[in-house]
């Protein structure tokens, strides 16, 4: 089996249907509260409106947190068939260590897993920003997930007191297959060290696939809050749930 692939992704490329089947089911959406810590996390979820058990997602929102994008995007993913759940991770603090944030994330697969409609065997983990970070450096440290899709992430960042570790220092730790989605303009995060990064991965021997957005920023899922009407946003968000698709099962 082909172990990575890179996709490059050019403006010029048509746009197809974001969903393959779906995407227009009933989706049952609501303010949630997810304990860890003794504190409750103010998040979302949404979750197709059939009781048949599910594949699941875990979404980790950016740094300037749970815009409204990001609810509906978890709308969408469950309109194509995910119960999805978008942590509220800065609810108490800005800026919250990596140990708080890894206790949230495993506090929220339990909370899928008293759900009748989950299949714990398959649960997926996503993230933008700093929650595409997330998603780079905890995909290797929790089992549980089967795949994970990490947006503009940050490989290198870490070595503070709240951030011990880099997400490239848990790169042998890693068993699901993970894919990475950037844009060649990113600043905050240049895409060298996503290559270089990817890079590593390959080295080790890992399963990813790398998608890159020629002349998109960081960030570009959003814009002013809300998903982009762009083909970048389209193509990712499709890229995004056929990668679910075939590995949640």
């Amino acid at each position: 089996m082909l172990k990575h692939t890179l996709t490059l992704s050019v403006l010029a490329l048509s746009s197809l249907a974001l969903g393959q089947a779906g995407t227009t089911a009933a989706v049952r959406g609501q303010d949630v509260n997810v304990t860890s810590g003794g504190r409750a996390y103010r998040s979302y979820l949404a979750a197709p409106a059939s009781a048949t058990r599910k594949p699941a997602v875990i979404l980790l929102h950016s740094f300037r947190g749970l815009e409204q994008g990001y609810r509906d995007l978890v709308d969408e993913m469950a309109a194509a068939g995910f119960v999805t759940l978008a942590l509220g991770w800065q609810t108490f603090e800005q800026e919250p260590s990596d140990a708080t944030v890894k206790a949230l994330v495993e506090d929220g697969l339990k909370y899928l897993g008293t759900r009748q409609d989950v299949n714990p065997n398959a649960v997926g983990l996503t993230g933008f920003c700093a929650g595409g970070r997330y998603t780079m450096l905890l995909l290797p440290q929790i089992r549980a997930f089967k795949a994970g899709v990490a947006w503009y992430g940050f490989p290198d960042q870490g070595g503070t007191a709240a951030k011990p570790q880099a997400p490239n220092a848990f790169i042998e730790q890693l068993t699901a297959p993970m894919l990475i989605i950037h844009g060649t303009r990113d600043e905050p995060s240049p895409i060298a060290t996503i290559y270089a990064y990817a890079g590593r991965l390959d080295a080790a021997n890992k399963n990813f696939k790398l998608s890159v957005y020629q002349g998109e920023p960081h960030g570009f899922l959003l814009r002013e809050s809300r998903i982009a009407d762009t083909f970048a946003s389209r193509d990712a968000r499709r890229d995004m749930l056929n990668y679910f698709r075939e590995h949640l099962r």
